[in-house]
């Protein structure tokens, strides 16, 4: 059977692990947001893709507050961080032209939080479809864009709306 490689998930998988929280580290330093594909900051909540996504267009929204569960935030930062994903997903919308989207939180180890000391949101675009063979059989996932590409564009549509 032919195998597909996709390095890019072995470097989360079997990567080293920087200590402290990536959200922090990225909130703290804004001057390295393109980096680290910040696509909008708000006062309250920030957007990234993720490195690693399931899918193009796949972001993480987190509040700016270092807080491991929603039901640490108080009613300010919930609102900021739910206006947030609000945004994104009109977006995702916008310029992925996806034909639905997903939005979930892991909240803990157990649920499969990779970053659990800081809540956020993934919201992954979806089209019909595109669970296919390669992602069912191979564990491989197509990404059809540069995540810099992508990020251009997103962070062009927050502005612009």
């Amino acid at each position: 059977m032919e195998r597909l490689w996709a390095p890019w998930r072995m470097q989360y998988v079997g990567g080293e692990q920087r200590p402290g929280c990536l959200f922090c580290r990225v909130i703290e330093n804004p001057d390295d947001e393109d980096a680290k594909l910040v696509v909008w900051r708000a006062k309250g909540a920030i957007v990234l893709l993720n490195k690693f996504p399931y899918n193009p267009g796949h972001a993480m929204v987190a509040p700016i507050a270092h807080k491991a569960s929603l039901e640490e935030l108080d009613d300010a930062e919930s609102a900021d961080l739910i206006g947030a994903v609000r945004r994104t997903f009109t977006v995702l919308r916008s310029v992925m032209k996806p034909d639905g989207l997903n939005a979930g939180v892991n909240v803990g180890t157990a649920a499969g939080a990779g970053i659990p000391d800081h809540v956020h949101f993934h919201v992954v675009p979806r089209w019909n479809g595109d669970t296919n063979f390669m992602a069912v059989i191979d564990d491989v996932k197509i990404v059809n864009e540069a995540l810099t590409q992508t990020a251009e564009k997103l962070k062009q549509a927050f502005a612009a709306t």
